[in-house]
């Protein structure tokens, strides 16, 4: 039997001017989805090709998935993998995720985010901003502190600091080779590594200046989380301590919240291309679990947005929707 989901992309323009791609995975009834997910990526990757796996998976247990590319990741315009703000990211998810739940389809639907590794930072503070505007977060691996292991010495910020004005864009930030750190299986790393889309390279001096400060920062506003979620880890994980999964759990103000710590497991729990196919169906059913539990009816109270909203964002012209028809059976990554 197959089950089928439908696909579409676009591009709008931000409020700043710049160009970014967006992408949707619908259920076969795109117009009544059991609610909202938001994607937000981690540092250097993208929503079309890396998570395309996770929205298929959500699509197909009814969840209308939407994501966006941020500035100078994956499809968007912007100088490869430069954060010149990181409020800028923040911002422009926020605008394009409430674009859509201003959509006469969506308006009455719940709302989540749904974070891996930075992307759990970019999910927190979109919370901070509208603490009651989502329903609940899924938090993988989340970026949302500093690892004391991981912590650079003042000296050294403080050196990086006078140099950021002078070489904003210089990748001169020595660093690991994160797909080694974040994906088990040597096979499934060349996967990644052909994915022309994710960035490859050294950090750039204030984009690795800007991910340190808004881990900070975010570490220190943990007791104001105060929305529902799920927070999942792989014990193994090198990219993000499990650590910082706990202090989240212990620190959120949240009255609902769960935490998964999943043993041997690294960084990419949710990537066919990190853990075994057995693994990532362990880890997305306790996804989909959750958040059939906090669907189910009579459970959201959904304030709409009014039906004139608008936040300066322009939809630009893009190639008309495409459905995909896949088997359960014969498909990888998203692809036939």
């Amino acid at each position: 039997m197959e089950m089928e989901f439908e696909y579409q992309e676009g591009y709008i323009r931000s409020s700043r001017g710049v160009q970014l791609f967006t992408c949707r995975l619908l259920p076969s009834d795109s117009s009544s989805p059991r609610a909202l997910v938001f994607l937000c990526h981690g540092y250097g990757m993208e929503c079309s090709g890396f998570m395309r796996e996770c929205g298929i998976r959500l699509a197909r247990a009814g969840y209308a998935v939407f994501g966006i590319d941020y500035e100078g990741h994956g499809r968007s315009a912007g100088s490869r993998c430069y954060i010149k703000k990181f409020e800028n990211i923040v911002n422009d998810c926020q605008d394009f995720f409430k674009s859509v739940c201003a959509e006469e389809d969506y308006r009455y639907k719940g709302r989540f985010l749904y974070g891996e590794s930075m992307g759990g930072a970019v999910a927190l503070l979109l919370h901070k901003k509208e603490p009651l505007f989502y329903h609940g977060a899924v938090l993988v691996a989340p970026m949302c502190k500093i690892s004391e292991k991981l912590k650079p010495h003042p000296v050294v910020v403080n050196i990086l600091t006078g140099l950021e004005g002078l070489i904003p864009k210089w990748k001169i930030v020595p660093t690991k080779d994160v797909i080694d750190s974040a994906f088990k299986d040597p096979l499934k790393r060349e996967k990644i590594r052909n994915n022309k889309l994710i960035y490859q390279d050294k950090p750039r001096l204030k984009t690795a200046l800007e991910i340190l400060r808004t881990s900070m920062r975010v570490e220190e506003s943990l007791k104001q989380v105060t929305l529902p979620f799920v927070v999942l880890h792989g014990d193994g994980d090198k990219v993000t301590d499990p650590e910082i999964s706990k202090a989240l759990y212990d620190r959120a103000s949240s009255e609902d919240k769960t935490m998964k710590m999943y043993p041997g497991m690294w960084h990419a729990l949710t990537a066919e291309t990190g853990e075994t196919d057995e693994n990532v169906a362990v880890v997305f059913a306790d996804i989909i679990a959750w958040l059939d539990e906090h669907t189910a009816e009579g459970t959201l109270l959904v304030e709409p947005l009014h039906e004139t909203f608008n936040v300066g964002i322009e939809k630009l012209p893009s190639p008309p929707p495409t459905t995909e028809k896949q088997s359960h059976r014969f498909y990888l990554c998203g692809f036939k």
